[in-house]
């Protein structure tokens, strides 16, 4: 099983990341797909979720209207657009795989956005 991040990177308040994480090793689409995230010195945290094959989308609250999910079972892929960016969401994020058995994780990628 693989999930590999990439996308991150340093931007200034305000500008747009899209964060991809491809997989394999796992029947995608009988997996629920999430980010999560860390930020230095906090615990992680729950970003955005995409449940039952693609039915049901969910977000945090302070991401709603700036970041996109969204799942392509045909790449296995999992991919975050974000927008307007804020210094606050600066994180390590995470793709994650889960099922009522098990979960995998990426390794992460770094954003980092300065004000």
């Amino acid at each position: 099983v693989r999930l590999v991040e990439s996308g991150g990177n340093m931007v200034q308040s305000g500008g747009s990341l899209r964060l991809s994480c491809a997989t394999s090793g796992f029947v995608f689409n009988n997996y629920d797909m999430i980010w999560g995230r860390q930020a230095p010195g906090k615990d992680p945290e729950w970003v955005s979720g995409i449940y039952n094959n693609g039915a049901r989308t969910y977000y945090r609250d302070s991401i709603k209207g700036r970041f996109t999910i969204s799942g392509d079972n045909v790449k296995k892929t999992l991919d975050l657009q974000m927008n307007s960016l804020k210094p606050e969401d600066t994180a390590v994020y995470y793709c994650n795989a889960r099922n009522l058995a098990v979960g995998y994780w990426g390794q992460g990628t770094q954003v980092t956005v300065s004000s």
